[in-house]
């Protein structure tokens, strides 16, 4: 039995709404909001479900519709690189003019999913998507600095979930946002390492000094240091409900070093592989980090 081309239609709209949405990003991105949601919550009896799903979708919808604007802004850069260009808009599979139409749609659905949670929530999630779309993306192609503003909008979700759960912003939704924030670095230096000359075809600055070079290297291990430090301030108690045990922050320490241990291999070997197994290492590190939090949350 030979397939229809409806269902293979079907199926190729499937697979672009998942790549133009950029799905493994959005999924790694909810999930960080859905961990500060968990952190927000006194019990898991107070866990509204009702509330999680919508964090879920809403958070989705906010993350794709930052994809498709990038996607339809740089389309021709896109075209360019050997990482991007079959990506829909820029392989020419989707119309920009569609393209865009699905990220108002998503952006609208994700505001409103945000907003029916709590205002700030809806708040945060269009401030995420503006400096996505308005800032970070024009400034790939002028400055390193991009990476820098990039890290703001990067660094909403996992503080976006505890908004979400207390409709409250303190010092526990900064201190998430804070570590989140100083994550980035190492985490897109690294990609902007391996992936440099692909960069270069499209004229993207990625690395803080536009080079693979000690530089680069030394901010590397400098902003892990930094991270570091940023999720240690819970053991501290002064970050307000958000607070972990001594014994945790054992863990949390060491998870740390595991990290800077191959932000340092980056420094020593300057090779695409050791910044590749960077980037694998530091996707570990914050999925863990946020499991050691909860862990400690609800087992302490």
């Amino acid at each position: 039995m030979y397939p229809t081309s409806h269902s293979f239609s079907l199926k190729q709209l499937a697979v672009d709404f998942k790549d133009i949405t950029k799905a493994g990003l959005a999924i790694s991105v909810v999930f960080s909001s859905v961990a500060g949601y968990v952190l927000g919550v006194n019990s898991l009896q107070e866990l509204r479900v009702g509330n999680l799903l919508m964090l879920v979708f809403g958070g989705y919808c906010m993350v794709g519709a930052s994809n498709a604007f990038n996607q339809v802004i740089e389309k021709d850069l896109d075209a360019l690189m050997d990482r991007t260009k079959n990506r829909p808009v820029a392989s020419g599979r989707m119309k920009p003019n569609h393209a865009l139409l699905l990220a108002f749609l998503l952006t609208l659905i994700g505001l409103v999913l945000l907003y029916l949670i709590n205002p700030k929530s809806a708040m945060f999630g269009a401030i995420s998507i503006f400096l996505y779309t308005s800032l970070y993306t024009p400034l790939k192609t002028v400055t390193p600095l991009s990476v820098f503003v990039g890290a703001f909008p990067g660094a909403i979700p996992f503080m976006l979930g505890w908004v979400a759960a207390t409709g409250h912003f303190g010092i526990e939704a900064g201190t998430l946002f804070l570590i989140q924030f100083f994550w980035q670095f190492p985490h897109f230096w690294a990609i902007g390492w391996f992936l440099f000359e692909d960069y270069e075809k499209a004229g993207f600055y990625m690395l803080p000094s536009g080079k693979k070079d000690t530089s680069t290297a030394l901010q590397t291990i400098l902003y892990t240091c930094w991270l570091i430090l940023a999720s240690l301030l819970p053991v501290l108690g002064l970050t307000g409900q958000f607070f972990i045990t001594p014994i945790t922050a054992v863990f949390v320490f060491l998870l740390g070093i595991w990290m800077l241990y191959f932000a340092i291999q980056l420094y020593n070997k300057r090779t695409a592989k050791a910044a590749r197994t960077l980037m694998l290492v530091s996707v570990s590190y914050i999925t863990l980090l946020q499991l050691l939090y909860i862990a400690d949350k609800f087992l302490r």
